[in-house]
Order: structure tokens, then C-alpha cells, then sequence
């Protein structure tokens, strides 16, 4: 039996060594990553994804630590991405979540893994959606994804996530106002946390402000602003509840269907586009780019017209 095929076995029992393994296939885009995600499929589609993403300091890490021990409580199983920024030394993760998630990583029936961006624009790698459904066919109830969190870049993890949390502080203050809009148009849910600290108040307003300018969205949801602490546990259970609310109201509406299957169209329009570019550029076209570089970058030739040229050329073939 090829090893994939063990993996797959063991993923399908909620084996952690298996589901690691598995992942670590994913990452290093090993060969038979296609054949193990391609079997896996047909297991996906169950888990809820829980998006969590906001300014760095803003206690993501030990809001997903809760939301983890509520979850397990509830006899749920939960597995979590903790996207890290990529080292520049060694391209790995800086793995700090994850050493702070150790204590709820113990717990029965829940996975943790930390990942690196690997230089993706969007701070959430192609590879974590991958992961994703690894985490889904080990019949993990929910996945959270927490991201690195900066800003304009962050808005991709709305893609992948069923309901997204934006987590800000009360020193966001004026930052809030001046707050990219794609950020704020993300949120499902606005997470206002370390609420004990003085001006919490003020800014949880200033987040209700600029919720009720916004246009209703197409599933007509109302986005709420939560108070938390997620270093006392306090204003969790709220939280949860109101996950589950949204979930709900998803599902009820249709909505969830709509945006899993949007999902899916934007996958297979990126798996086309990387599947055609690794065939587009044999050894062949990469010679003639080569050879042409340095009149374009003489300006004696535009880039525009070499691409024209070579995609014709490609299509007489």
C-alpha cells in the first residue's frame, strides 16, 4: 500500500499522527499531495470554519484557546491553523501560537498546526485551504483559522471561513477610523477584546458607527460588536453564541451553500491557473524569456507585446 494510502486511513480515525503527516505532504507539495487530497474530498464539506483575524496584540491566540475549551466542552472536535508569519531565515512558521496553544492541544479530539504564510500576499497560504479539508475529513466539527493579522492583507481568510471574526482592543482607537474598509467589511462578528482596559467603551461605539453606515449585506445579517477578555475567559460563551447564531442563520437562508460553493469556483479557477502556468513555462518559454530579458529591460521591447507574442506563438503549437 503507497504511504498516501495509510495516511488516509488513519485521517479518516482523527489519527494525529496521520493528519500531520498528511500536512506536512501538503506543504512541501509532495506528489502524492494531488492523490491524498483528491481521496479526501469526498469526506469534506462537514466542518465549520471560524475565521479569526485582527491588528497583532489584540489577543487572538488566547481568544482561540477558549473558544477550543467551549467547543471541546460541548463534545465537539476542533482543529485549528495557526498562520504564522514566514521567518525570513528559514521559511518555517515562527510557531509562536502554537507553543502558546499547547495546554488545549492535549485536549481529546483537538488538532493544532502552525503555518507559515510562505510569502503569500494574502498572509493566508493556498495551502492552509488544503489543510482545511485535511482537518474535514478527519471529522473535525469545527476549524478555526487564526491569521497573522495585518490588515489589508488578512481579507483573503474571508474566503475560506464560514463566519469571520475581526478582533480589535481599545487602544485601536483612532485606528479604527482610519481602519482599511475591506477589514471592516469582513466582519461577521466584531470582537472588542481586553475590554477592561480604560476607553473600550468609546471604541466599541465608534465600531457600532461605522457598522450602521455600511449598506445591509446580501444575507442581510447584523453584525454585532462583542466585549471580551480573552485572558479570563469572560464574554466567550457570548462569543460562541453568537457564532452560532450566524452559523444558523447561513444555513436557514441558503447563504452557506452559496458561499461554499463560491468557494469551491474559486479553487478550481486556482488550481486551473497553477496547473496551466507549471505547464506554460517548460524549459522552452523560460529560454526565450531569458534571451529576451535584457532588451526589454533596455527598453527596446515592452513586456505587453513579448507576452502576446509568446501566447500566439503558444497557440500555434
Amino acid at each position: 500500500m503507497e504511504t498516501y494510502k495509510k495516511y488516509i486511513a488513519g485521517i479518516l480515525k482523527d489519527d494525529k499522527i496521520s493528519i500531520a503527516r498528511s500536512i506536512t505532504l501538503v506543504e512541501n507539495e509532495d506528489d502524492a499531495s494531488d492523490k491524498l487530497l483528491k481521496e479526501l474530498f469526498k469526506h469534506t464539506g462537514k466542518a465549520y470554519r471560524i475565521g479569526i483575524t485582527g491588528p497583532p496584540g489584540a489577543g487572538k491566540s488566547s481568544l482561540t484557546n477558549c473558544l477550543v475549551k467551549h467547543l471541546v466542552q460541548r463534545n465537539l472536535k476542533v482543529g485549528v491553523i495557526a498562520v504564522d508569519p514566514t521567518s525570513p531565515f528559514t521559511g518555517g512558521a515562527l510557531l509562536g501560537d502554537r507553543i502558546r496553544m499547547q495546554e488545549v492541544g492535549s485536549l481529546n479530539g483537538v488538532f493544532i498546526r502552525s503555518m507559515a504564510t510562505r510569502g503569500s500576499l494574502g498572509g493566508l497560504s493556498r495551502k492552509v485551504v488544503e489543510v482545511c479539508d485535511i482537518l474535514d475529513a478527519a471529522g473535525k466539527d469545527f476549524i478555526i483559522i487564526e491569521t497573522v493579522g495585518v490588515g489589508q492583507s488578512e481579507l483573503d481568510v474571508a474566503t475560506t471561513a464560514d463566519t469571520t471574526l475581526v478582533v480589535l482592543v481599545p487602544e485601536s482607537g483612532d485606528a479604527v477610523q482610519a481602519m482599511k474598509a475591506g477589514l471592516m467589511e469582513i466582519a461577521n462578528i466584531f470582537v472588542l477584546n481586553k475590554s477592561d482596559r480604560e476607553g473600550a467603551d468609546g471604541v466599541a461605539a465608534t465600531i457600532k458607527n461605522i457598522i450602521h453606515l455600511k449598506p445591509p449585506s446580501e444575507d442581510k445579517w447584523t453584525v454585532n460588536v462583542l466585549k471580551t477578555v480573552g485572558s479570563l475567559n469572560k464574554g466567550v460563551e457570548e462569543l460562541l453564541e453568537e457564532i452560532f447564531k450566524h452559523k444558523n442563520h447561513l444555513t436557514e437562508s441558503g447563504f452557506l451553500k452559496k458561499k461554499r460553493k463560491n468557494n469551491l469556483r474559486n479553487k478550481i479557477f486556482e488550481l486551473v491557473n497553477n496547473k496551466l502556468q507549471s505547464k506554460f513555462w517548460d524549459e522552452n518559454r523560460k529560454g526565450i524569456l531569458e534571451k529576451t530579458i535584457e532588451e526589454m529591460y533596455e527598453r527596446q521591447l515592452d513586456p505587453y507585446s513579448f507576452v502576446k507574442e509568446i501566447v500566439d506563438f503558444s497557440k500555434s503549437e
